[in-house]
């Protein structure tokens, strides 16, 4: 379903944005700032930083998605829900917190959302729903079997979501492997964590190698929750673009950013590649690339904009400060 949203004057506009400070999020807030008038509230416990720049038409909330059952949602137009814990070892810290993070703090949202007539709900899931999956074109009607508690979540969290479609417009997102600079740095991803390997080391340790990795550029992804909101896009749609194996990603970086690639065992079985060609049908094209992703990572290292932060390492982080 594709079509314009309705609305009686842009500046009434409010957007709530779940996890905005986070490594997607912090750009996305920063480009609806940049390109439209509309009113931001972001919501996050702002446990990595808050990197947003000070905007009087933003507002920012340091609080838990568990923990907002008291906001009124009335004022939205749409909700952007990107707050979650993050990957496979990051929600193996605590599954129970996870589970209430990941799910059922989106279950009250999203309930709520509807109660108080917000017309769109865009959801962040993950391409990693799927589980291993030996067919070429993973597409969004194969069946769901999903490995870790992380993709269970998700899995969980997007049934939730799509009960709601006869109440307002759901949109399910299942992105790749994501890749490129925030001012919210994530070290921990594919594509990021190689590249600043390449920088700091002169050397790539990758594990395994063969194993296929979807990817898509940050900016891409920001572009395409701008492009579902703009058009009521309604339903699921993966957003990967560049099926790589982890070698030759590698090799990709390597072309870039002169480096030794150290190739070592891995126990990881994931492998997958996903078709994203009912979200190209709708007329979303990217315009980046993973070469894009690690030239931008580049320059931000060399002129000083990156470093390698203990914060940029979810896992580490969290079991520090928050979930060890």
């Amino acid at each position: 379903m594709v079509g314009a949203p309705c609305r009686e004057t842009s500046h009434t506009v409010n957007l709530l944005i779940t996890g905005g400070c986070g490594y997607v999020g912090t750009k996305l807030t920063q480009a609806v700032l940049d390109r439209t008038d509309y009113g931001v509230t972001v919501v996050d416990t702002q446990w990595f930083g808050n990197f947003l720049p000070q905007n009087p038409r933003l507002t920012v909330l340091d609080r838990d998605v568990r923990q907002i059952d008291d906001l009124d949602l009335s004022p939205f137009d749409t909700i952007f829900h990107l707050a979650n814990i993050a990957n496979d070892p990051s929600v193996d810290l605590n599954p129970y917190s996870s589970w209430e993070v990941n799910v059922l703090a989106g279950m009250r949202l999203v309930d709520r959302a509807a109660r108080h007539g917000v017309r769109q709900f865009v959801f962040a899931s993950s391409s990693s729903v799927y589980g291993l999956k030996s067919e070429p074109r993973v597409t969004e009607d194969l069946e769901l079997v999903p490995l870790s508690e992380y993709n269970k979540t998700k899995m969980v969290a997007e049934r939730v979501v799509m009960s709601y479609a006869d109440a307002m417009t759901t949109t399910i997102v299942r992105p790749a492997t994501v890749c490129g600079y925030s001012p919210r740095m994530r070290l921990d991803l594919t594509v990021n964590l190689l590249t600043m390997q390449a920088l700091m080391n002169g050397a790539m340790t990758v594990f395994g190698g063969d194993q296929t990795r979807p990817n898509i550029h940050i900016d891409d992804l920001v572009d395409l929750y701008l492009f579902a909101f703009e058009r009521r896009l309604a339903g699921v749609y993966n957003a990967g673009f560049e099926n790589l194996s982890v070698r030759e990603i590698a090799a990709l970086i390597a072309e870039q950013v002169p480096a030794e690639i150290r190739m070592l065992p891995s126990s990881d079985p994931r492998s997958y590649s996903v078709c994203s060609d009912r979200l190209l049908a709708t007329g979303f094209a990217p315009k980046r690339d993973v070469a894009t992703a690690v030239r931008e990572i580049a320059t931000a290292y060399r002129d000083g904009r990156l470093k390698d932060e203990p914060s940029w390492h979810n896992v580490d982080w969290m079991k520090q400060h928050h979930l060890g």
